[in-house]
């Protein structure tokens, strides 16, 4: 069957803006042996974002309702006022004429055009929208605004910017547990998977809240440094990483959150998520990774499925470096022998949390008094159940934290640290939340959730309404 160019076939409903974009075309093509060959591509670029421009113009005018009153949720709302809007759409702005509707004195106006077409805060038509959620996570806004100018169309400011993650954070909360039950419930496990690990950390964040010239005075008035981070809170990062039975990771659901008391918006995420998971595969082996932390481990033990626990090999190799330059002294060549050794007698060796349990006790008793030594000491007595490396591996099981380590570096770090930034809880958790689903394959999907959000249904008025979804497509 021959198939058309869509510019050949005739506008059967008679769309000016094609008209008009059939026209244009034929010129600019006449002309394009004497452009430049970049400019001749700027121009059909620019040429085709006005059409669509004005044809999404044309199609969101008919969604506009024009009737004494609508009825929306339940409540009447009543005609107050006719004006022109601007949107913007991934192609440039798009201006129309909408209909105002209040349900009584001193209510906020809603636009039927708005509720129809899906309009997010005001402003975005949602590819412009879902396309600024995706980028702005991912580069400051002023360098979002600099990539929209290089690609053309699109030309929102970067305060503009700035605020849509924040206010799409404000969103998804009110949402937060049915929008990570429908994620979780249609996520797959992979196939190949025989083992789940859970892991949970933190790292400081500039925060602007965070009491910093306070914290500064207190410091300076007991007579400590003013230097370091002060004003600074601790963002946490959770991590589901599942892996073969060769011990190779192949998928991983990240989770950020801003600070908050205990973690209990990231612990509790985690929890759902992982039961879902092992709801759908109960014969994965369950692993928690983790440092030291006591509140880590508390969480890990109490409130999640029986596994098995590991401390995180390279914060406990640390631990060990520490323990030996107490010993013999800091990077001497005696404190580097006995740390090359004990840490591969505690990793390859059955029973090497034993051995160096041992010899750690032996340098304790020849240097009592060394406060720190003992600290050491009974950092390894307190973990040793969650050392079984040599046991661990054999199972192919993971022994180290490198996949929450590389998100509290991803998701927090690499986009929330710049020089000068500082954050406050709405417009860092947008950021969070968002960064950690496009890490995490699921932005499509949550995306999908959260712009239907911004969609109702008017009474008597046929437009196209699409519902809340229960399920996401996989």
């Amino acid at each position: 069957m021959e198939v058309c160019h869509p510019l050949t076939i005739p506008a059967s409903n008679h769309c000016p803006a094609i008209e008009m974009l059939q026209h244009r075309l034929s010129l600019l093509r006449q002309s394009c042996h004497e452009l430049h060959w970049e400019d001749y591509e700027n121009e059909l670029n620019n040429l085709m974002a006005l059409a669509e421009q004005e044809i999404l113009s044309e199609d969101l005018q008919k969604l506009d309702v024009n009737e004494p009153s609508i009825e929306v949720k339940g409540t009447v709302n009543r005609r107050v006022a006719q004006n022109h809007q601007t949107y913007q759409s991934a192609a440039g702005p798009v201006r129309v004429k909408r209909t105002l509707y209040r349900s009584g004195s001193g209510s906020k106006c809603i636009v039927p055009l708005e509720l129809q077409a899906g309009i997010v805060e005001g402003f975005w038509l949602p590819r412009a929208a879902k396309q600024a959620a995706w980028m702005v996570p991912q580069l400051p806004p002023s360098e979002v605004t600099s990539l929209l100018a290089l690609l053309g169309n699109m030309k929102p400011s970067a305060s503009t910017l700035a605020r849509l993650p924040a206010k799409l954070s404000e969103r998804w909360e009110q949402y937060l547990e049915p929008f990570e039950y429908i994620l979780a419930d249609n996520f797959q496990v992979p196939a190949t998977a025989v083992t789940v690990a859970a892991s949970l950390d933190g790292v400081m964040l500039p925060m602007k809240d965070g009491k910093r010239q306070e914290k500064r005075d207190k410091g300076a008035a007991e007579g400590k440094l003013t230097r370091g981070p002060a004003g600074c809170q601790e963002a946490s990062c959770g991590t589901l990483s599942f892996y073969d039975d060769l011990g190779n990771r192949l998928s991983t659901i990240r989770m950020g959150r801003m600070p908050e008391s205990k973690k209990e918006t990231l612990k509790q995420s985690i929890k759902n998520h992982l039961n879902k998971v092992l709801e759908q595969k109960p014969g994965l082996t369950l692993v928690k990774v983790a440092d030291g932390a006591k509140d880590n481990w508390t969480y890990l033990s109490s409130d999640l499925p029986e596994g098995h626990e590991i401390i995180d090999f390279y914060h406990a190799a640390e631990h060990l470096k520490k323990a030996f330059d107490l010993s013999y002294g800091e990077n001497s060549p005696k404190a580097k022998e006995k740390f090359k050794t004990y840490r591969h007698i505690l990793k390859e060796e059955t029973g090497g949390i034993d051995k160096v349990i041992k010899a750690l006790a032996y340098q304790h008793k020849k240097h009592p008094r060394r406060s720190k030594l003992k600290t050491e000491l009974e950092y390894f007595r307190k973990n040793s159940l969650r050392m079984k490396y040599v046991e661990h591996l054999s199972k192919s099981l993971p022994i180290g934290s490198g996949v929450i380590e590389a998100a509290c570096k991803t998701l927090v770090t690499q986009r929330m640290k710049c020089s000068g930034m500082r954050w406050r809880n709405p417009g860092g958790q947008g950021i969070l939340t968002l960064r950690s689903l496009v890490q995490s394959d699921w932005f499509d999907k949550g995306w999908r959730l959260l712009s239907v959000t911004y969609r109702a249904k008017i009474s008597g008025h046929n437009g196209n309404v699409i519902p809340f979804p229960n399920k996401v497509d996989p």
